[in-house]
């Protein structure tokens, strides 16, 4: 009876996985439900049928999981706000042809044992899901949200070894053991469990100590600016006005690195624009009143925006950028957002999409330009800083510059747009990367969660979404660079490898 509607079931099963992640962290419901899934695939008759039930469990999930983009589309004027929600519907769409064709290929694998799960399609499913996730990092631009190693987040260890990709695959094999126990299958259900287990701890041994604090004191601001204000020129003095006042400290003992949010400042740093584009302040005004907020010796790290300009001064591209200000308002280094926005920052097909009637998120008539990737700003006395502005942080193996690692990353995030699933998504994320690379993260956004995370992505202060604040504190020490910080996602796809050799061999042992 309950395979009577299978496809709407794997539905049902895909949305309630979306729990297991943030905001609600159900992860006991997504592990059932990816047992719920196998099961449907081991039923499954045919391998387009299989592609059928893994489609639409990803349609569910993704569905569920990603309903913070259609609040994004209330803060603009440019498109209906009942779009985002066909945004949603239509990402999801195609999201779900990644574990779609996963659950084909296991299917194709592994035979049909009496329509029963077997050990055979949990390793293979288990393989395939990682490269489908890994594809889904960079196949057309790349959309890597919500991998399903996240939901592992407390004990994750193993991601420093086989990244975060490599983490869900172990969730899957962990789904296909409990899976395989509902059907009485024990010594296969105990052997994957004890391989769970087993790379776990190893993951687990490879970084047992923690790494500790420096002694870099760092203050980390959360204005609690609403996205309905960013682009009132009303609200630009009250919000910056919120900014110094998360800010100033004159009894700070010592100097230290102060961080504002992605694109704090709207008003253009550099110097050589047009009069008429920093009129009636110049950019050393700017600076001058920007860098008034700090002590002797701090140095702020900040968001801001670059112009590009052609051979008769007019604007033809920006950047999304991040510059370091010394307290006498010199310009000690920038870096520019590399991995832009689908949708957001940039629209794709744009001469299609536009005459639907479709248009970027971010206001203006001036297009992004990506920049060159990862890099390492020098910051003196305070040690080297790595940047990855907003949606870049969550990349596996893309956030570090492996020739010049940083001490640590900063993560500057407007998560305005996204309500209250976007925003605990995303720090996840952020903690991935931490543990993966052994680096902490600073991240700070307008709304929240604003965050101090150590090298083993441990969650060490943060301010809540919808909350005004600040975080003094001292930084996180690096690790040394992990298994997975040198080799990066070769290993995660090298596990899937494994994976899908144990498989063939335990068919070919069974036949």
């Amino acid at each position: 009876m309950i395979l009577r509607y299978p496809r709407l079931l794997a539905l049902l099963a895909g949305g309630l996985s979306a729990t297991g992640f943030e905001p609600l962290g159900l992860w006991p419901v997504t592990l059932a439900a990816y047992a719920l899934l196998l099961h449907l695939i081991a039923h499954a008759p045919t391998r387009r049928s299989a592609f059928a039930r893994g489609w639409a469990f990803g349609v569910g999930q993704f569905t569920i999981g990603l309903n913070w983009i259609a609040i994004a589309f209330t803060y603009q004027d440019a498109m209906p706000a009942w779009l985002g929600w066909v945004a949603v519907v239509g990402l999801s769409l195609y999201l779900a042809l990644f574990p779609g064709v996963a659950a084909m290929l296991a299917r194709w694998l592994a035979p049909r044992e009496g329509g029963q799960a077997s050990a055979v399609l949990v390793l293979a499913f288990a393989a395939l899901w990682l490269v489908s996730e890994w594809m889904r990092a960079w196949l057309f631009t790349g959309f890597a949200w919500n991998p399903l190693g996240v939901i592992a987040l407390e004990a994750g260890w193993a991601s420093r070894l086989i990244g975060t990709y490599g983490l869900g695959a172990l969730v899957m094999l962990t789904a296909g053991g409990l899976c395989l126990l509902a059907r009485r299958q024990i010594v296969p259900a105990l052997a994957l469990l004890a391989g769970v287990g087993a790379v776990t701890g190893a993951g687990w041994l490879s970084q047992s100590a923690p790494a500790g604090l420096t002694d870099t004191p760092i203050t980390v601001v959360q204005p609690n600016n609403d996205q309905s204000d960013k682009y009132d020129p009303v609200a630009a003095a009250q919000n910056f006005a919120r900014l110094t006042r998360q800010t100033i400290d004159r009894s700070a003992p010592r100097p230290r690195i102060v961080f504002w949010p992605e694109a704090a400042i709207e008003d253009f740093l550099e110097d050589g624009y047009p009069r008429r584009y920093t009129y009636p302040e110049t950019a050393a005004g700017v600076r001058a009143r920007v860098t008034g907020t700090l002590n002797d010796g701090d140095v702020l790290i900040t968001g801001g925006v670059k112009l590009d300009f052609d051979a008769n001064g007019q604007a033809v591209a920006a950047a999304n950028s991040v510059f370091a200000l010394s307290s006498d308002g010199e310009i000690l280094g920038s870096y520019d957002k590399s991995h832009l926005v689908p949708g957001g920052e940039y629209l794709p097909y744009e001469n299609i999409l536009g005459q639907l009637g479709l248009s970027r998120l971010v206001p203006g008539t001036i297009g992004f330009t990506p920049g060159p990737g990862p890099q390492t700003l020098d910051l003196g006395a305070f040690g080297n800083m790595g940047l990855q502005i907003c949606y870049e942080i969550i990349f596996a193996a893309e956030v570090v510059d492996a020739a010049d690692r940083p001490g640590f990353l900063f993560n500057p995030s407007n998560d305005a747009w996204f309500g209250p699933w976007g925003p605990p998504q995303h720090l996840a994320q952020a903690r991935l990367r931490a543990l993966e690379e052994g680096v902490p993260v600073i991240r700070s956004t307008p709304t929240g969660i604003s965050a101090v995370i150590d090298a083993d992505g441990r969650l060490l202060h943060s301010i809540p979404h919808r909350t005004a604040g600040h975080i003094d504190a001292l930084m996180p020490r690096a690790h040394p660079p992990t298994l997975f910080a040198t080799w990066g996602n070769l290993l995660s796809v090298m596990f899937a490898g494994a994976l899908l050799l144990l498989a063939v061999a335990l068919r070919a042992f069974r036949r």
